[in-house]
């Protein structure tokens, strides 16, 4: 599989967040290598305030003992991004460990990956105004990331 493997480009700005990793979840267990680009630009639905509660709850989260021994918390959006996707993968079998690792996630758009055309799921485009929805890059602002 490693001679044929398929290389794709998904552009994730503007994507609603479930719906895209759901997508790439499945190009993965198929067989693709996935380059995700433009992680800061994706969509998470619902209310600004209320996800930004329950991200910030989540990172209380932690070990009462000793805080170095986890859980460890991503901030940056091409992490945060990754563990949805990862959520999505049987990692508890050998297919799905080797998706995961088929799987790349950019910030922005990088320079040898800018001659390959990008690809945009129909369906994972926002069914509603802009006014209800939040960036990835917006909430990991908010969580610590800086640029």
């Amino acid at each position: 599989m490693a001679a044929e493997e398929q290389v794709v480009v998904v552009d994730a700005s503007g994507q609603v967040m479930g719906r895209l990793a759901s997508k790439v979840a499945r190009m993965l267990l198929e067989g693709y290598s996935v380059h995700i680009v433009n992680a800061p630009d994706v969509l998470i639905s619902g209310d600004k305030r209320s996800i930004l509660e329950e991200w910030k709850e989540f990172l209380g989260v932690g070990s009462l003992v000793n805080p170095e021994h986890g859980p460890y918390h991503h901030r940056r959006p091409d992490h945060i991004l990754k563990g949805v996707i990862r959520g999505m993968l049987p990692r508890d079998r050998p297919r799905g460990r080797e998706a995961l690792r088929r799987l790349r996630i950019y910030n922005d758009y990088p320079e040898e990956l800018k001659r390959m055309s990008a690809l945009r799921f129909e369906d994972a485009e926002p069914r509603r105004p802009r006014l209800f929805y939040i960036t990835l890059g917006e909430l990991a602002r908010e969580l610590g990331w800086a640029e």
